[in-house]
């Protein structure tokens, strides 16, 4: 099996030695994307409304340099810093899912990189 490192300058560059993503075989993993703004790296401003709406962007842009969609993802894992905004974040992120929704975790977590409220991890097929 080939292993292959996704990297895409649409979406926020890796704070770490890490990868954007990573294919094995039929499977595309995605490290979890914050609310960074792709251009310069920096968290965007706004609360939990606009944090959920910039990882779903950066999540659009890793899978579209990966040449994949939305459709594809089969499990995601959300971390929240506040379950009590656990609804919030689902109706953004469930826009994005009109179909057959991916496997799903939520967990709320103590703290997330540079201060972000959320972060999301994916796995994608391609086969």
């Amino acid at each position: 099996m080939t292993i292959t490192r996704i990297e895409t300058e649409q979406a926020p560059a890796a704070i770490g030695p890490y990868s954007q993503g990573v294919r094995a075989g039929d499977y595309v993993f995605f490290s979890g994307q914050i609310p960074l703004d792709p251009v310069n790296g920096e968290m965007i401003a706004g609360g939990i409304e606009a944090q959920a709406e910039q990882v779903m962007s950066n999540m659009g842009a890793a899978l579209e340099g990966a040449g994949l969609c939305f459709e594809q993802v089969v499990k995601t894992t959300i971390f929240l810093t506040d379950l009590a905004e656990f609804a919030v974040v689902n109706e953004i992120y469930g826009r994005r899912f009109p179909g057959i929704s991916p496997a799903r975790a939520t967990v709320q977590v103590a703290a997330l990189p540079k201060g972000a409220r959320v972060e999301i991890e994916w796995t994608a097929f391609c086969g």
